[in-house]
């Protein structure tokens, strides 16, 4: 098979006719980033970034400033300080 014939098979997951969702998922962000990185550095790079939460979407850099690390020296590290702070859960979407 070729790759031109996949292409036109469609996606391999249907897409969802939903609401849309305001931010980017934390696994996006964080696939952006070098580990080990400091707190400043996220924010200097990422920091104006929207977030997708649970209680609705948030910058970056106002959710690195709840949590007490100060350097991340890996990726879950950096999604769990995170996520300690907006939690887990579902995520609301956009309001038209």
């Amino acid at each position: 098979m070729s790759d031109t014939d996949e292409e036109t098979e469609g996606p391999a997951v249907p897409l969802g006719e939903g609401e849309p969702v305001e931010g980017a998922p934390l696994a996006r962000v964080a696939s952006r980033l070098h580990y080990a990185i400091g707190k400043s550095d996220v924010v200097r790079r990422e920091g104006d970034t929207v977030v997708r939460t649970p209680d609705g979407p948030r910058e970056l850099a106002a959710i690195l400033e709840e949590t007490d690390e100060v350097y991340f020296d890996t990726r879950r590290a950096f999604e769990t300080a995170v996520r300690d702070v907006i939690g887990t859960g579902p995520i609301p979407t956009a309001e038209e």
